[in-house]
Formats: C-alpha cells, structure tokens, sequence
C-alpha cells in the first residue's frame, strides 16, 4: 500500500495519478469522508486524518510499503514556527510508530539555508524526520511554476504582473508540480538505504521577464513584469491579511540575492513553463 498525504493538492494528486497508473495500490489520507470520495471511486483506499490528530495519523501510515509526507502549507507562522513543529513532532510519530517501509517526504531547495526564512520550516521537517530508523528520501522542488496562477489575472486584465522576483532578467530554478508528483511516485517505488536528497527543477532556468513573454506569446497582446519594491512588501502583505509577513519576505530575499539554492546537481522535469501557463489560462477562462 503507497500512502500518500495532500491528494487534493496539486503535488499529492500527481503522486496518487501516478501510482494508480502503475497499477499500485493506493491510500489517500484526507480530513473528511467528503474529499476523500473522488479518490475511493477511483479504486483508493482512504484515511481520514487530520495533523493535528497523531492516533489518526498514524493508523494512516500503518501497513504501507511507503509514504509521501508533506507541510500543510504555512505562509503566516507565529514566531519562531510553533504551529509547525507540533505538526512535524506528529508527523514524526506518526511514521516511528507505522513503520512503512519507506518515506518520500517533500522539502524545497534551500532547505539547507541557515539565513531566517519561511522555508526554515522544511528544514526543521528535515532534520526531524532524519532520526527515523526508516529509508527516508527528502524531494528538494524549485519554484513551482504554478505560482504563476497569482499572475495569471493581472496578465489577462492589465498586461502588468507585480513581481516580488527581482531582477526581472535574474534566472530562478523552477519546477511544475506534474514533475515534482511524478518524481516523487517514481521515488515511492525505488529502494534505497539510509537517507538521501533529490533535488528537482526544469529543464531551464525562468526569469520574470520570460513569465511575462510567455503570456505576450500565449494572450496575444502584450504583458510586462514590474519590480514591487522591497520596501512596500511589509504593508502590503500587512494588508492581505499576513499576521506574520516577516519570514515570507526573507524567503523572497533568499531567492533574489542567490542563497536560497540547490547543495547539488538537480534531477531534470519534463513539463515547460508554456505549457503550465497555457493549463493555468485554461482555468482562468
């Protein structure tokens, strides 16, 4: 039984489409009977389980050849990520009591990062689940592409996408999420000792001007990258509802100064940036 947590997320649904189309036998642990329906009419079990719950958690993770763990995601913490390491001291129960016979966990480049930054969250996730007497592989992603979806209104209805990546002609190390859950599916299925780091990105490096180029090419009209400057990001995440803006910033800063970044030599994706671009207008439309 493949295990795998976030299946009504983009990267967790890949991994689960995946594995059924191997033919593997597939758990989706979800919070609610409800979400879990579309997966148990494709033939899944299902587990309902929430983070917060570590009995539930675990009978989840019980029986399973392997397991994809990930963060529910976090981008407004609490100083110091308290809310965060209740849920991997969970996750990491979880696992040491259910010992599946594997885990493929997902991180993010720059989890080794020692700069303040929202993604010190996975770092902690890594260094947490390093002491499970399990083979736990940690999925290191670039940017996913799929962030562009924030950019996709501003391009449709004024040509200006805001961004937060500066400089415009600075290359980022990105991925799309179908990669990174069929990296992961194919990760489920290997064997291997001990623990280890795959670190995934596209076949390029994206800059925001070539986002932008992109839907010139794909809108037929015209769409510009502006630079949003440093200096208004607190007010404006303030404004947006952030409690917390602080890490989310950092993070932004480790991308654009260059240390937020892969420790080695990347595995390769498949799926360009026309491509995600023209599935996220497909969804605008």
């Amino acid at each position: 039984m493949y295990t795998i947590m976030g299946v009504t997320g983009q990267v967790g649904s890949e991994v689960a489409r995946h594995l059924l189309a191997a033919g593997k036998p597939v758990r989706a642990v979800v919070r609610s009977a409800e979400k879990g329906q579309p997966w148990a009419r494709q033939g899944c079990d299902v587990a309902i389980a929430d983070v917060d719950d570590l009995s539930a958690l675990t009978q989840a993770f019980q029986n399973s050849t392997a397991v994809f763990v990930l963060l529910p995601p976090n981008f407004s913490p609490s100083e110091g990520f308290p809310e965060t390491r209740k849920v991997i001291a969970h996750l990491h129960d979880a696992l040491a009591a259910a010992r599946p016979g594997k885990v493929v966990c997902l991180s993010t480049i720059g989890a080794q990062a020692t700069q303040a930054n929202l993604l010190n969250q996975l770092q902690y996730l890594e260094q947490r689940l390093s002491s499970l007497e399990l083979p736990v592989t940690f999925l290191r992603p670039g940017w996913f592409m799929e962030n562009c979806v924030w950019d996709v209104e501003p391009a449709v209805q004024t040509g200006v996408i805001p961004s937060f990546l500066q400089p415009l002609d600075k290359p980022v190390p990105m991925i799309a999420t179908a990669d990174v859950g069929r990296v992961a599916a194919e990760l489920l299925q290997e064997q291997w000792f001990g623990k280890r780091i795959v670190e995934l990105e596209g076949e390029q490096h994206v800059t925001p001007n070539q986002i932008a180029e992109t839907f010139t090419e794909l809108l037929g009209k015209p769409v510009t990258m502006q630079v949003v400057p440093r200096e208004t990001w607190h007010a404006l995440f303030t404004s947006q509802g952030m409690s917390n803006p602080v890490p989310r910033m950092q993070m932004l800063d480790g991308f654009n100064e260059g240390w937020i970044r892969f420790e080695g030599l990347p595995r390769k994706g498949r799926v360009g940036l026309e491509s995600v671009l023209k599935g996220l207008l497909a969804r605008h439309a």
